[in-house]
């Protein structure tokens, strides 16, 4: 055979060799690649895991907790000295000496120093100071305050004693079993119907409402003392009744002039049997402070609205 035959052979294989390959069969990794996508099955677990993106939160399947009552905060300053999480309770033994028990739950708002904290912040011998109000027969706490920082509170109540050689006032509130004790510095404002008076006024018996800070070492200090009302004093009340104990002689009223509540005491045989003495009532009563009550000497019913 010439050498251009063999050359022209040659060229013949190659050319069938090339036009044979892409006709066979792909490999396995050119089958993976070429095949077409399948389609997705809903029941297939292994498609469907990746779109569960919705997760249920436990805590949305409780009810909501109802709103605190309307009511004013006293503060409890003290170190804690019993911590129950399980009930969510602790016990503060306060600087005044006594010790109270007071509730919290997610509505409580604990700061540790200047930045929010949580319930986990709380621990034995952690000085505190608890912004508290009565829900229902339970002390509760509206604020934690935790560490040695400088904070304000107001608290009202009755004046058990004061003595001014330490210029250290005792206060009875409607919450602490014993008294609290609250210190004057010559900064310390006393007022009466809006205007200074001087710690004369500030006799046993009568109704203050202070403001008042606290220091480093613990000890409260009044910022602002109002006498509210002196034992022997005359006030009038209108408003509506929003609570009334004909056994017990008590009567609450809520002001219809600065819409806070008061309770009065009464003696059921000196009021005249009226059919419109009720709860939602609108009635004017003239009492007298005795130094822990306000004691009614007279009640005015108005009739209802004509319907």
């Amino acid at each position: 055979m010439g050498r251009l035959a063999w050359c022209v052979l040659v060229a013949a294989i190659l050319t069938g060799i090339g036009a044979v390959c892409p006709a066979q069969t792909p490999t396995p990794a050119q089958s993976l690649v070429s095949s077409a996508p399948k389609s997705a099955d809903a029941n297939d677990p292994a498609e469907t895991a990746g779109d569960t993106d919705a997760t249920i939160d436990p805590a949305s399947l409780l009810p909501d907790l109802p709103s605190l009552p309307p009511a004013n905060a006293t503060l409890i300053g003290g170190t804690i000295r019993n911590l129950d999480r399980v009930r969510d309770e602790i016990t503060v033994q306060s600087f005044g000496g006594g010790k109270e028990k007071i509730f919290f739950d997610p509505r409580t708002h604990i700061y540790l120093g200047t930045r929010p904290g949580s319930a986990a912040d709380l621990h034995l011998g952690d000085r505190v100071y608890v912004d508290t109000i009565l829900d229902g027969n339970m002390v509760f706490a509206k604020n934690i305050r935790l560490r040695n920082t400088v904070v304000a509170g107001e608290s009202q109540g009755t004046i058990t004693s004061y003595r001014a050689d330490k210029q250290e006032l005792l206060l009875r509130d409607a919450i602490s079993p014993r008294p609290m004790k609250v210190h004057l510095t010559p900064q310390t404002t006393i007022l009466q119907g809006g205007h200074a008076t001087t710690v004369d006024e500030l006799i046993p018996g009568t109704l203050v409402n202070i403001k008042f800070g606290s220091q480093q070492d613990g000890e409260d200090v009044a910022r602002e003392i109002s006498v509210l009302a002196v034992p022997g004093m005359n006030f009038t009340f209108v408003g509506r009744i929003t609570g009334l104990d004909l056994r017990l002689g008590l009567l609450v009223i809520t002001s219809s002039i600065d819409n806070k509540t008061y309770e009065i005491s009464f003696d059921p045989a000196l009021i005249p049997p009226d059919e419109n003495l009720h709860e939602s009532a609108q009635v004017t009563v003239l009492t007298r402070f005795d130094g822990s009550h306000y004691v009614a000497r007279s009640m005015t019913v108005q009739p209802p609205s004509p319907q």
